[in-house]
């Protein structure tokens, strides 16, 4: 793609056009001339050039319906330009902390299953797993029917076939770094299972990765999950958002996963078998919103 294509589409990068912000840099939403609506990526290229080349090289031959897929790119002298498909409801962050906006059970499973979908492909990726390294709610997009995408692969590490680990400096978002990848500085699939341990407790809970109103000791969420399941309290860490409307067998079902996914990295599940739980809880929500829809339907007509 041609400077010329990337400054049409954005109308000269206009400030207007920004619909987000990365470490990297502005990401702006424009229209290509075909009329493919798209969320195109400025990277500087002097201090972010590794950003670059890691989310062409991740993303320009890798394609699944929940992971954003690449349009283009352009790869000039001082700048460059990633060239992604627009997801015109935001990302998930927008949706848990947004003041108007809310998501019902069965969306927050749905958009769980669908994240996982992604991670469990690029984890089984032929060519060598790929892990993700920053997987976190404003990192997974949300399309025209809700579907998530996982986006931002500038972190991202392909791991070889026939190796299970690398060495790496500690990468990621505060909150969300498996703590043993902190210690150890050893990068594999078993940290992104982390991270979507702790997306799924958001889901859950609608609360921040990490409670910092208590500034004298901020407490992790899947601390504060363990702590009221010892309690009893199990249905307090639900999001008050959703009325209680909701499969308490499929809530319960769904935290025991989310930590098993934040515990010891021996015990930590594959995103396969995450794919599996996360398929069983909106299963038994969908027979029991069923039901629940069955028994009204009988009270309104009596």
């Amino acid at each position: 793609m041609s400077i010329k294509e990337i400054y049409s589409a954005t109308e000269n990068l206009s400030p207007l056009n920004v619909i987000g912000q990365g470490i990297a840099g502005k990401v702006y939403k424009g229209v290509l001339a075909n009329g493919w609506p798209v969320a195109v990526k400025h990277i500087i290229k002097n201090e972010h050039a590794e950003t670059f080349l890691r989310e062409v090289t991740s993303l320009s031959h890798v394609r699944h319906p929940n992971l954003v897929s690449l349009r283009g790119y352009c790869d000039g002298q001082e700048e460059c330009f990633l060239v992604y498909e627009l997801c015109i409801n935001g990302n998930l962050s927008e949706w848990l902390f947004g003041k108007d906006k809310n998501l019902s059970w069965i969306q927050r499973l749905q958009i769980a299953l669908g994240s996982a979908f992604g991670l469990w492909f690029l984890h089984i990726y032929p060519e060598g797993c790929i892990v993700h390294r920053d997987v976190k709610p404003t990192n997974i997009l949300l399309g025209v029917d809700m579907e998530p995408k996982l986006s931002d692969f500038g972190l991202s590490r392909v791991i070889d076939i026939g190796v299970s680990q690398v060495s790496s400096e500690v990468r990621g978002t505060f909150g969300y770094v498996d703590p043993e990848y902190r210690q150890n500085h050893k990068v594999n699939a078993a940290g992104d299972v982390y991270s979507f341990g702790m997306v799924l407790l958001q889901l859950l809970s609608g609360r921040r990765a990490i409670n910092i109103m208590n500034t004298a000791k901020p407490m992790s969420l899947d601390r504060m999950a363990s702590m009221l399941i010892r309690e009893g309290n199990v249905l307090e860490f639900a999001d008050p958002r959703l009325n209680e409307e909701y499969s308490t067998e499929a809530f319960d079902l769904c935290l025991k996963l989310a930590l098993s996914c934040t515990g010891h990295k021996q015990q930590r599940p594959s995103m396969e078998q995450v794919v599996s739980r996360l398929e069983k809880a909106l299963k038994i929500s969908m027979r029991d919103a069923n039901k629940h829809d069955s028994i009204s339907i009988i009270e309104s007509l009596a």
